[in-house]
């Protein structure tokens, strides 16, 4: 798991992320066309952008891994 902070406002809890991701799933059909998407596997993902949620700031978010913040 990836925690983030915020080095201009110091938030640690909310912060808006955009993925991208790339899984493989089953699609199953009924008889009546519902779709029900069923055994979702993560083949790829990563972070593309993170911005605070309290200050809105996008150039100041670290990760935080082992308690060492690094530049995001």
């Amino acid at each position: 798991m990836t925690r983030y902070r915020c080095a201009a406002c110091g938030n640690l809890t909310r912060f808006n992320v955009v993925t991208l991701r790339r899984t493989r799933a089953f699609h199953h059909f009924s008889v009546g066309g519902e779709l029900s998407v069923e055994d979702v596997e993560v083949l790829d993902e990563s972070a593309e952008e993170v911005s605070c949620r309290w200050c809105g700031n996008g150039d100041a978010v670290v990760i935080i891994n082992d308690g060492t913040p690094q530049a995001r």
